[in-house]
């Protein structure tokens, strides 16, 4: 049987005092997370890993927290290529920072986190940065 995999981990949008600004951005990143592929033939992101919510009070203060997870058959062998879909999603978004956590039954855990320059970043803005820290906590046991 193959290994596994867990992918999960959160982005961040940017509080605002604007409510309209707020609405749109929300409403914008919706909207690309809607086009997100659905049912089994995705590649490496699937509409149904993330979640949000949407109503005020509710989970939803003044900063939006888009949050994701999936389970994979050793996706670390094509980590490149996962990364390259999640950085095109992020170019597409409104947000603040992005965290993502990899959890491996040979390699132990990664941890990569994504932060604007100027802390927010806005759809088709500028290259991404990305900061990758490494913990080895041991296998995922079965």
């Amino acid at each position: 049987m193959e290994s596994e995999s867990i992918v999960y981990g959160c982005i961040r949008d940017w509080p605002s005092d604007d409510p309209e600004l707020r609405r749109l951005r929300r409403e914008t990143n919706h909207g690309v997370l809607a086009e997100l592929p659905s049912g089994e033939l995705w590649p490496f992101l699937g509409r149904e890993m993330f979640s949000f919510c949407e109503l005020p009070g509710a989970g939803l203060y003044q900063t939006q927290v888009i949050h994701f997870g999936a389970s994979y058959g050793a996706v670390e062998y094509e980590w490149n290529l996962w990364i390259e879909a999640f950085e095109a999603l992020l170019k597409r978004l409104y947000w603040a920072s992005a965290v993502v956590h990899l959890e491996t039954e040979l390699n132990g855990m990664h941890t990569f986190r994504w932060e604007s320059d100027n802390g927010f970043h806005s759809p088709q803005e500028g290259a991404l940065r990305v900061r990758c820290a490494w913990e080895r906590e041991g296998a995922l046991r079965g």
